[in-house]
């Protein structure tokens, strides 16, 4: 039985009779939250946990993965290891049955050293990540490297610009990498810094420790366009932590002070949920001074989830990833039954299920690297000690989720291209985004080149392949286009302005000069109608829509 069923049958009864509306409605608010209850428990009794790999570092291998992997467009898996090589970490891929091959050992000069990040691709097809230390002034690099294993260092850090990166890159919708060091910049508290694919950097703030420091985590785009991210401590109050909000830009502002009992130290990066809201891990205190699971708004509202309590897990530094399910998952460093790390699942109400926990042999410490999950449905990750020779492990959890597709990039105009990642593409007959067709080639068994559609509206992307139809993981936002405008000016209250663009299906939001319109209609997919409101200034007119807001070139004179 579903809870649309519950609420479909106390409607019904409703109507009946309203006297027992009331309780009609606490028993079906009951009974949806025993059913996803119900559901957890039951992934949880038959999660399949499988040892991939036991990492040695003896002849060359590598040691200690403190990251995550990203899923290559040849089907393979690619992560780093802070040790092993000659000593200074390694670049790796493997395989989903376990078969890993060195790319790169770093040798603490040029090519930096010690990466604790987890990598990201580029619109290129190369990866790319940071090294805490090395490099030509010993701080730490940016590098690119392809996926066989040429690596070119974009970027050292000389202190002033940061210092040790200790987190990976993410690519923004504009091209751009973003990414944050740990130390340096102005004040010696860390910093936030975009890097293009060729290298050109720029460094967009310095903490100063009232605004946070010490952001031993990267930052992520949500889908209102602004960067979001935390730092480790600093801030005001008890300085143990923040949640910040930056522009492209990187003007910042700080949404939230940890307290102690709400958590302190979150080294891990936040997750937007498919509701839009932030989800993190704070590693220490909160009721049981174990770390906490929050969720806050955009705006800024935090509510915590969960309070460790040491038998779930304890010290959780890692960012939590969402399944097709509607699922968190998620690690903790240390606690459970063996007090060597957990793996758990959560409902986004905050009902926490301990999946599995690691008792040295099958792994120890899973520290900063999220669970990954592959597009055949099963999860990655890694743990920094523990196994056969106790220099790390990799493993794969099962819990009952079908393969799915991944979109690169997650948003896009009519018009351009992305790579979509999965298996078994050979003979795929269509691709579409949301139910309109595109036009796609099929470049091997793992990966797809298609170009958004016309009239293409924001939603999955489904690909139907001899296999059976797979649908993307999250929804490909396509985003607006303001073309043109008329007239070009005009009085408030009487002026209906034609806006012309694209993808205008679902507008949401009309305003001029940052004054939204209480008057708006959507004629077509190229064409929305505006009265000036009340209030407005001379400025850009801007149209929202689901897959993002579009901005005109000119502005709109209000006369």
């Amino acid at each position: 039985m579903s809870c649309m069923g519950l609420r479909s049958c106390s409607s019904t009864s409703a109507r009946t009779s309203e006297k027992y509306l009331p309780g009609i409605r606490r028993f079906a608010s009951r009974a949806c939250m025993f059913f996803a209850l119900w559901a957890v428990m039951t992934t949880a009794s038959w999660a399949q946990f499988s040892s991939l790999v036991s990492f040695n570092e003896a002849g060359g291998g590598g040691g200690t993965p403190e990251s995550s992997f990203i899923q290559g467009v040849d089907g393979a898996l690619y992560g780093t290891t802070v040790h092993g090589g000659v000593g200074y970490g390694t670049v790796f891929k493997v395989t989903t049955s376990g078969m890993v091959t060195i790319l790169h050992e770093f040798t603490s000069g040029s090519d930096g050293a010690y990466p604790t990040c987890a990598l990201a691709i580029g619109s290129d097809g190369n990866l790319y990540g940071t090294t805490s230390f090395g490099g030509d002034n010993v701080w730490g690099t940016v590098f690119k490297m392809t996926p066989g294993g040429t690596l070119t260092t974009l970027h050292s850090f000389g202190g002033a610009d940061g210092a040790g990166p200790t987190a990976g890159l993410f690519l923004a919708s504009n091209g751009v990498f973003y990414g944050t060091t740990e130390g340096g910049g102005a004040n010696g508290d860390g910093t936030v810094f975009k890097i293009t694919q060729a290298g050109g950097f720029t460094l967009l703030h310095s903490f100063k420790g009232t605004d946070g420091k010490f952001p031993y985590a990267g930052v992520i785009q949500a889908t209102n366009g602004y960067f979001y991210g935390t730092t480790s401590a600093g801030g005001t109050g008890t300085g143990v932590g923040t949640i910040f909000k930056m522009t492209t830009g990187g003007l910042l502002s700080t949404l939230h002070n940890f307290n102690l009992s709400d958590g302190d130290n979150p080294y891990a990066a936040l997750t937007q949920g498919a509701d839009g809201n932030l989800y993190g891990t704070t590693a220490n205190a909160g009721t049981n001074g174990d770390g906490t699971v929050f969720k806050i708004t955009t705006g800024g509202v935090l509510n915590v989830l969960h309070n460790f309590d040491g038998t779930d897990g304890q010290q959780p530094m890692a960012a939590l990833v969402q399944g097709s399910n509607g699922n968190f998952y998620g690690t903790a460093q240390a606690g459970g039954t063996s007090l060597d790390g957990t793996l758990f699942v959560m409902t986004p109400a905050g009902a926490l299920t301990t999946l599995h926990s690691f008792d040295g042999t099958d792994g120890a410490h899973p520290y900063y690297g999220p669970l990954m999950i592959d597009t055949n449905g099963l999860f990655y990750g890694t743990t920094a000690y523990g196994g056969t020779n106790g220099e790390g492990t990799i493993f794969s959890l099962g819990v009952g989720l079908g393969p799915f597709v991944e979109l690169m990039p997650t948003s896009g105009k009519v018009g351009a291209a992305i790579k979509i990642l999965g298996q078994n593409f050979v003979g795929t007959t269509v691709v579409s985004f949301n139910g309109t067709h595109a036009s796609f080639t099929v470049k091997s068994a793992t990966e797809i080149t298609a170009t958004v559609p016309n009239g293409a509206t924001t939603g999955l992307v489904s690909v139907t392949t001899p296999s059976g139809v797979l649908h993307s993981n999250v929804k490909f936002r396509v985003t607006p286009q303001i073309k043109s405008f008329t007239p070009t000016s005009g009085p408030v209250g009487t002026t209906v302005v034609t806006i012309t663009g694209v993808s205008l299906t679902g507008t949401t939001k009309v305003t001029f000069g940052g004054v939204a319109a209480t008057s708006f209609t959507v004629e077509s997919d190229t064409q929305v109608t505006a009265t000036v409101p009340a209030g407005a200034k001379t400025g850009k007119i801007s149209v929202t829509t689901p897959g993002g807001t579009a901005n005109s070139a000119t502005n709109f004179t209000v006369t």
